[in-house]
């Protein structure tokens, strides 16, 4: 797709997400498991959105493609804009047409999204066969194809074995294949390499990257690592109980993080060069999306929080020059002393 397919130029976003409210009906009341989410998603480049499980990372990617149940779910406000269109009043339709064609998504856990009853070449042949129109035998070529350039060995073979004869490395190759197939604009990639070992978290990243390069597709990448976003992002937004506190580039946000609960992530790592060392933690757990404290949602776990952080929703408010890094935080001059600290 580098060949000019992609008409976008590097100053219009791919994706923008505005604004972006998905909230739940449930038992206790409404979960606002997404709060306001604004993001985009340039040409070419990875967003990698980073945050502990529960945060709203995996619901803001499935409001992209549509595929929140609706109910319990069900949008409170906001806008996705995907080259200029609205998905959010996109019908039903028009969204299976852009799922798998324009916008791919590859799953944390490839056992529970393969189909076990059909072959994984089945499984990449319908989607070019309903998005491209292919018939049946070049349809099997392309998956075999698809199969190949994903690094899998004997892909004539593999073409006609079912996912439980795959290793879970295999596996999730033949998901990249199935969401590759139709080269898409955006691939969405929901925590790509969580069931798997170091080894071959690797091998699949470096593959996302290779096809991303080859292909000139953007990536939304969503992980609670963030040393898998040091090796594949460009911009990352950091979220917290279904808000984006911190947002800017890899570099900005790896040199001098700005929010608190960022630092505190970034303390939490573990330190080579100080091997036996006790890991620093962030205190308390992320509330329930039922629950949210009131004024900054991270006050209860915040080692600055004061009277006003009860009162107030911090915004996300601009901490260099050029507006590029931002963080919602009513103490971002204090915060810089927490970083200094560890």
């Amino acid at each position: 797709m580098g060949d000019g397919q992609h008409k976008e130029t590097q100053g219009e976003a791919l994706l923008e997400v505005l604004g972006l409210k998905t909230y739940f009906h449930g038992d206790e009341g409404i979960a606002q498991a997404v709060d306001g989410v604004t993001y985009r998603v340039l040409p070419g480049e990875t967003l990698g959105i980073v945050g502990e499980s529960g945060c709203g990372k995996s619901v803001t990617a499935l409001s992209v493609l549509g595929l929140v149940p609706m109910p319990p779910g069900f949008h409170a406000g906001g806008r996705i804009l995907f080259r200029g269109e609205d998905l959010l009043q996109a019908g039903e339709a028009r969204m299976r047409e852009i799922r798998g064609n324009d916008i791919s998504m590859i799953f944390q856990e490839p056992m529970t999204a393969l189909n076990p009853v059909f072959t994984v070449g089945n499984q990449i042949m319908e989607t070019v066969m309903l998005h491209q129109g292919l018939d049946k035998e070049a349809a099997r070529q392309h998956a075999i194809a698809m199969l190949e350039k994903v690094g899998i060995p004997s892909p004539e073979q593999r073409v006609d074995e079912y996912p439980h004869q795959l290793s879970g490395g295999m596996r999730q190759r033949v998901m990249i294949a199935m969401a590759m197939a139709c080269s898409p604009s955006l691939l969405i990639a929901d925590e790509p390499t969580t069931a798997l070992d170091v080894t071959i978290q690797a091998q699949v990243l470096d593959l996302i990257g290779e096809l991303q390069e080859r292909e000139g597709m953007s990536v939304l990448l969503i992980t609670h690592d963030l040393g898998v976003v040091a090796q594949t992002a460009d911009h990352v937004a950091v979220m917290y109980a279904g808000k984006v506190v911190e947002y800017g580039t890899v570099e900005a946000i790896f040199k001098e993080p700005r929010h608190p609960y960022t630092i505190g992530l970034f303390h939490s790592l573990p330190d080579l060069a100080a091997p036996g060392e006790r890991l620093a933690t962030i205190e308390g757990i992320v509330p329930s999306a039922f629950h949210f404290p009131s004024g900054c949602r991270f006050r209860t776990r915040c080692p600055l929080a004061g009277e006003r952080c009860a009162q107030e929703v911090p915004e996300l408010e601009a901490v260099t020059e050029d507006g590029e890094h931002t963080a919602a935080c009513h103490f971002l001059e204090e915060a810089r002393a927490l970083q200094v600290e560890s």
